[in-house]
């Protein structure tokens, strides 16, 4: 851990993990616009000032979201972001994961890192016991994204999610405290 204080809730080698600000807009929508190519039909982050005010909005004021942008370390420049969805307390202690890396940083393996990080901060600070991913099957790279940071395959849902105008289906994996090692289980 460095000595100093840090602008991120984690850091690993390469990136470190914050929430999501409004005033991360401009540079947020500019990676996104240029990322087209890369997420489109998988993923559709906000493009305008606007819709990203609306997307951070739910983020950061909805209890059942929870958003982190993923910065790399140095220029601390966004190079992707990783939200966790439908956040259910008590007995499920649960949430959905959704990713993207923007285009400028893809196959760089910097995603692997902040999905772990974020798995570790929602195992830990957030008191999480679960997380999940769905990812239509066609989507190779985020299949072998969750894949590489231990999620196993638990199903697969027909017309699961509304996507680009149509219902998808998903492939659904799974991590939880449990598969994550000793350290990280709680009593």
């Amino acid at each position: 851990m460095p000595h100093h204080a840090s602008r991120y809730l984690a850091e690993g080698p390469r990136v470190g993990i914050r929430h999501f600000t409004y005033e991360d807009g401009a540079e947020f929508t500019a990676r996104a616009r240029e990322s087209r190519e890369l997420h489109q039909p998988w993923l559709f982050p906000p493009v305008s000032g606007s819709a990203y005010t609306a997307y951070a909005g739910r983020l950061i004021e909805d209890p059942t979201k929870a958003g982190f942008l993923v910065c790399e370390l140095g220029g601390g420049g966004i190079v992707g972001f990783v939200n966790i969805n439908n956040i259910v307390e008590g007995g499920l202690q649960s949430g959905a994961l959704g990713y993207g890396v923007f285009a400028h940083a893809a196959g760089r393996g910097l995603m692997r890192e902040a999905l772990g990080l974020v798995v570790r901060y929602a195992f830990g600070p957030m008191r999480l016991h679960r997380l999940e991913i769905n990812v239509q099957p066609g989507n190779a790279a985020s299949i072998a994204l969750a894949r590489s940071c231990g999620f196993r395959l638990e199903g697969f849902s027909p017309d699961m999610i509304f996507i680009d105008g149509a219902w998808r289906d998903h492939e659904r994996w799974a991590i939880t405290v449990e598969m994550t090692g000793p350290a990280s289980a709680r009593g």
